[in-house]
Formats: C-alpha cells, structure tokens, sequence
C-alpha cells in the first residue's frame, strides 16, 4: 500500500519541480561557438538555487551572471554595433524596475543573479542563491555571463559587467 501511495505521489508531482539545465555556450559576433558546461536552477525555500559546471574560463575570475529578457544567443545589432548574444536583450525585468541593484534589492532587475566566481583551473562549480526568482520565472530567457564583475550599480553602466562571453537558453516549457 505504501509503495502504491509513493507511486501515486510520484506521477502527479508538477513538472515544475523537476531542475531546469541550461547548455552553455561561448558567444561571440558570429554567433554561438563552443559548449562551456551548464547550470542548473533548483527551487528552494530560500529561492532558487544555481549550480553552475563550467570550464574553460577565464581563470581566477568573477564574472557578471543574469537572465536576460528573450530567448535567444544569437548576436545582433545594439546601439549601432553587432554584439556577441545581442538578441538576448536587456536584463529580465519584468516590474520594469530600471535599476541593476543586485539579487538581494527588491527595487532591481528580477534577472540579476550573484556574481559567478571561477577557480584558478577555470572551473565555476560554486552554488549561489538568488532569492527572489523560481523556476517558474526562467522559461522563454536566456542565461548570460559577462566578461568582467559586477558592482551591482548602474554605474559604470549595469555594473560594469561589460561585454557579453557565453550564453544559454531556457526552454520554452
């Protein structure tokens, strides 16, 4: 009997609960190019949990790590110049807050997650928290690492974050 409860509770379990995996991948003007790992986003009691495995980055570094707005890696065209995963858009923001405060400042960019922190061998493997966002928020985006940190200010612009290095797509679920 108990096994046929477990069962029972097993097949109805949302498909929401299952972890999302997201493939990365290195973005430049031509488009995207080698596979750099993934990351995979887990809701928690205490927000979603982000568990990246990447390699072949930059070496002790930290880099910017947000959702973007659309689904998509492809380069385009943004202020007159082709950028690497353009078509991404802007930061996910959607109560249209206008402000790149970081993942703990409600009054910010729901997109803005903690900063991904690289080893000395080029791996990123340490989990981090972003508190305000679910599961649920994540389909129809994209995921973004950036070139450089991120100050969570607007100044220098977004945070400093700069240029746009690998990227990877949320399913449309």
């Amino acid at each position: 009997m108990k096994r046929l409860l477990l069962a029972a509770l097993v097949a109805y379990t949302p498909l929401s609960m299952a972890d999302v995996t997201v493939d990365v991948h290195k973005v430049n003007t031509q488009g995207s190019g080698d596979s750099i790992g993934t990351v995979t986003f887990k809701d928690t009691q205490y927000g979603l949990l982000v568990t990246p495995d990447l390699k072949g980055l930059p070496a002790n570094s930290v880099h910017g790590f947000h959702v973007h707005e659309n689904a998509s890696c492809d380069p385009a065209e943004v202020d007159g110049k082709m950028t690497p995963a353009g078509a991404a858009g802007g930061h996910f923001d959607p109560e249209n807050a206008a402000t790149h405060q970081g993942p703990y400042v409600e009054e910010s960019h729901l997109g803005d997650l903690p900063v991904l922190i690289v080893d000395d061998q080029g791996n990123a493997t340490k989990p981090v928290l972003a508190p305000r966002l679910k599961e649920s928020n994540l389909a129809g985006h994209a995921l973004m690492i950036h070139e450089g940190g991120d100050n969570y200010s607007d100044k220098p612009k977004l945070g400093g974050g700069g240029s746009r290095l690998a990227c990877g797509v949320f399913s449309q679920q």
